[in-house]
């Protein structure tokens, strides 16, 4: 039988499946419940060392000779300052050591409990990670508890051999073992390839062809990052669902048509092979999310887990189109017309989805709003023939560039915040003769005010100001209260106008205040060819006053 506590539970399951076959163990009341699954797995062999100095160099030894990773496994408080020594000699040395050690629970920390020392970052300048499993007590802090094990256990070999340090807090009663069998945990691998052959994607491939809806996930990276013909090729054999951070494939507005389908259990996908970097849309991730049973992997050129649906199985640690490459060239050398008839209903069902809501789209009669504006960029844009780049400001600036926009966009997603997204399209605009447009709301604007204060800024620069009088987007979240606090302090409501900032700084100036002003004032923008910058604010609050 198995300690009843979970975090213990999981990471005996991963120390089997990551391959540990020994660990020394050291004394002790808190350590106690993984010391006996430890042994109860049968797996590991385990040597008892009572002295953890000694027990850091015991397994520092075994790890030498065999080239193996060695867990030691002590109890808390000082125990675990006794094993720094063999962790420092194994960092240098770059051996893979396993530093496991049972503390208290973080309340109890520096309130003069027994041994309770502040264990979390004990090693943090000799491993190279440092985790705490604490224990779970819902499905996302299981998913948690596994997603760090698994990040520990994989960094003992990449990118360098060395030890790591697992801590994990445990609450009384610690010795409760009336589990019979350990969990079935997912594992995380990762690929390293030196050169990519086509026996290193064997697996990914089989997955692939096994699976009878597979879907690849682009996310967030420079548009000339993929070779687009290789997507294309792709798109015969798998969904494809990207968004304008990325502008390749076809599928791009997968989060707006899943916020309308009736028939989202049957679009969820059962392989998943996820590139690049963030995604926009919640609704596709949590689609995504759903997907329990389907196996994920990621190609990520640094090797980081990137866990975004919560069930990645694989990494491949190479550039996306050194995969998709090899995926093409191996799907030529099967019966394509048998693997497309395979996965067909699944790709039209996505198309039909997409070509649904395409259509709603195009019978969409907007009133005067934030989405009619960018609906009007956007329309006007694709008629210009003069080269620009556009920059969309996050919150709700961005998700309308994922509704209406038919390019690749930047934005700085990041971290996802207001700051700095005038700066980072002013930026961009001295770098290009390009048109560089900046499309943003008003918190954003006002917030980053100053990048309009430089004398280098030329007519290239141009910025749509969406105001609405505050952060109106927060007035959308679920659950948010409509009341005079969420107004004042949450969206933080105002009556400022960009007039004299622009004034102030050379930039000419354009206002729009209903359907007919804005249209103009998108041509006069797009049509601009003066040497200095150009600001159009479209105004939603008619009592929004020039104020600074």
């Amino acid at each position: 039988m198995y300690s009843n506590k979970e975090n213990i539970n999981i990471l005996t399951a991963l120390l089997v499946a990551h391959g540990v076959k020994r660990a020394v163990v050291c004394p002790g009341s808190r350590n106690a419940p993984i010391v006996h699954n430890l042994v109860k797995s049968g797996a590991i062999c385990c040597y008892p060392v009572t002295d953890e100095r000694s027990a850091g160099f015991y397994a520092l030894g075994m790890a030498l000779l065999s080239g193996d990773a060695v867990a030691v496994c002590v109890t808390s408080g000082s125990a675990l300052l006794n094993v720094l020594p063999a962790v420092a000699e194994a960092y240098y040395q770059h051996v893979p050591l396993i530093v496991i050690s049972a503390d208290r629970p973080l309340a109890w920390i520096d309130q003069q409990d027994g041994q309770t020392i502040r264990q979390q970052n004990a090693l943090t300048d000799f491993v190279k990670k440092a985790v705490n499993l604490n224990e779970p007590t819902d499905n996302t802090q299981r998913w948690y508890c596994n997603r760090l094990a698994n990040e520990a256990l994989l960094a003992t070999n990449h990118h360098g051999v060395g030890p790591v340090h697992i801590n994990v807090p445990l609450s009384e009663p610690l010795f409760e073992y009336n589990v019979c069998k350990l969990p079935n945990v997912r594992t995380i691998s990762r690929i390293m390839p030196q050169t990519l052959v086509e026996a290193d994607l064997h697996e990914l491939i089989s997955q692939f062809l096994r699976a009878e809806k597979p879907m690849i996930v682009v996310g967030q990276m420079r548009p000339t990052t993929i070779d687009t013909t290789l997507i294309k090729e792709l798109e015969k054999h798998a969904v494809v669902i990207s968004e304008v951070l990325s502008g390749v494939g076809t599928l791009q507005n997968a989060d707006e048509l899943l916020a309308t389908s009736t028939e989202t259990v049957e679009l969820k996908p059962d392989f998943i092979l996820y590139l690049g970097g963030h995604l926009i849309g919640k609704n596709i991730k949590s689609l995504l999310r759903q997907a329990q049973d389907a196996a994920q992997w990621l190609i990520n050129e640094g090797g980081d887990v990137i866990d975004t649906f919560m069930h990645l199985t694989t990494i491949v640690e190479t550039l996306p189109n050194n995969v998709l490459s090899l995926m093409v060239q191996m799907m030529q050398q099967i019966d394509k017309k048998q693997h497309e008839a395979r996965v067909n209903a699944y790709i039209q069902r996505w198309q039909k989805a997409h070509n649904d809501y395409r259509e709603n789209l195009k019978k969409e009669r907007l009133e005067y709003t934030e989405a009619f504006a960018v609906q009007c960029f956007e329309q006007q844009l694709s008629h210009s023939t003069t080269p620009y780049e556009v920059h969309y400001a996050n919150s709700m600036s961005v998700r309308l560039a994922n509704k209406y926009a038919q390019h690749p966009v930047w934005c700085n997603r990041g971290v996802n915040g207001i700051e700095g997204s005038l700066s980072t399209a002013a930026g961009m605009s001295l770098t290009t003769t390009n048109n560089v447009y900046c499309i943003i709301g008003d918190l954003s604007f006002f917030y980053d005010q100053n990048a309009l204060w430089n004398t280098r800024l030329k007519g290239n620069f141009r910025i749509i100001l969406l105001n609405n009088g505050g952060g109106k987007i927060f007035q959308h979240v679920k659950g948010m209260p409509a009341n005079d606090i969420r107004d004042t302090f949450v969206s933080a409501e105002h009556r400022t106008s960009a007039q004299g900032i622009c004034q102030q700084n050379g930039v000419k100036y354009l206002v729009a205040n209903n359907k007919k002003e804005l249209q103009k004032g998108i041509t006069e923008l797009i049509n601009h060819n003066e040497d200095c910058p150009i600001v159009l604010e479209v105004n939603f609050k008619q009592s929004a006053g020039a104020t600074a």
